[in-house]
């Protein structure tokens, strides 16, 4: 699996409270963090990446380690990467986190 395991260390850290109603599912090359089934956040090699509600994805496309998640050369609806420069400390991992969350129980309800 091509994603860094330190980074899904942290992630893991960080969704502890959550308990059971995160799961863990390969995707996209790597390793993604379900929210109640819904995906939340995930690594592929070393990025980040992150569901994001629209329109707060455009805003977040504005900062220097944020970039549209694009597989196939099309971006992909509401999906950002982020490279380690954007999560370097918890704070700034977990404010990602947050973001993938939010989106995941918006479509939960």
């Amino acid at each position: 699996m091509a994603y860094n395991e330190e980074t899904a260390a942290r992630i893991r850290q960080h969704l502890q409270p959550y308990g059971d109603i995160i799961t863990e599912k390969k995707m996209f090359g790597g390793l993604s963090f379900l929210y109640k089934g819904k995906m939340s956040v995930g690594i592929v090699k070393e990025d980040l990446c992150v569901r994001v509600l629209s329109p707060g994805d455009q805003e977040e496309l504005k900062k220097p380690a944020v970039r549209p998640m694009d597989f196939t050369g099309k971006p992909m609806k509401e999906m950002i990467f982020v490279s380690p420069a954007g999560f370097q400390s918890e704070s700034d991992l977990a404010y990602y986190i947050n973001l993938g969350i939010a989106h995941a129980e918006s479509k939960t309800k």
